[in-house]
């Protein structure tokens, strides 16, 4: 859905902006931009009631939903270069304390693109409208960031993604109560997956 593929396509430019920022080889942010565009692959194996639910999840509502990294590795497997993203697409919802899924990875630990990917992807969920709630302001999520600094994300992540963040215009000026659901710059004609050499 049109939801879901401009988040996967904002993901991809921040997560490779980051990786850019933080003097990442090119083919480790490459595989950074295939592993936050396939990242929710595996909610294709979560059934829609799940997925679109306005309220909270039951238990058994959330073990479904928590299957979904090991799903998307598994989809990803058989693709050219799955070895380098499908780590990320596995571990992206690792926490830095190792409170996280699937396979409860702690600190360094867990893959450095899948702990790019997981950053992003909290903040873009947190300036998004979601069907559980409205999107924080930009200034917000910033700042919930660095509260779960140390403790869902990478210490050593959160402030040089605040940069790019800073740096980007797509966030620069609130939409309505929250945030637009349409990433402008990939709309205006930008490329929002960074074109990588070679």
């Amino acid at each position: 859905d049109l939801v879901t593929e401009e988040h996967c396509e904002r993901l991809a430019m921040v997560a490779a902006r980051l990786g850019e920022g933080l003097g990442l080889r090119i083919e480790e942010r490459e595989a950074i931009a295939y592993g936050a565009l396939l990242h929710d692959v595996g909610k294709i194996g979560v059934p829609e009631a799940i997925l679109s639910k306005p309220g909270a999840l039951s238990p058994d509502e959330w073990i479904v939903l928590r299957r979904h990294p090991e799903i998307g590795e598994r989809i990803c497997r058989p693709l050219a270069l799955s070895r380098e993203f499908a780590p990320i697409v596995r571990h992206h919802h690792e926490r830095w304390d190792g409170t996280g899924y699937p396979d409860g990875l702690r600190g360094e630990a867990i893959p450095l693109g899948a702990r790019v990917v997981g950053l992003a992807d909290a903040f873009d969920a947190m300036t998004h409208d979601r069907p559980y709630r409205a999107a924080l302001s930009v200034s917000a999520a910033l700042e919930e960031l660095r509260r779960q600094s140390g403790r869902q994300f990478d210490p050593g992540l959160v402030e040089p993604f605040i940069v790019v963040v800073d740096n980007l215009a797509e966030w620069a000026e609130p939409a309505g109560a929250g945030r637009s659901t349409s990433f402008d710059g990939a709309r205006a004609g930008a490329t929002p997956v960074p074109s990588f050499g070679g």
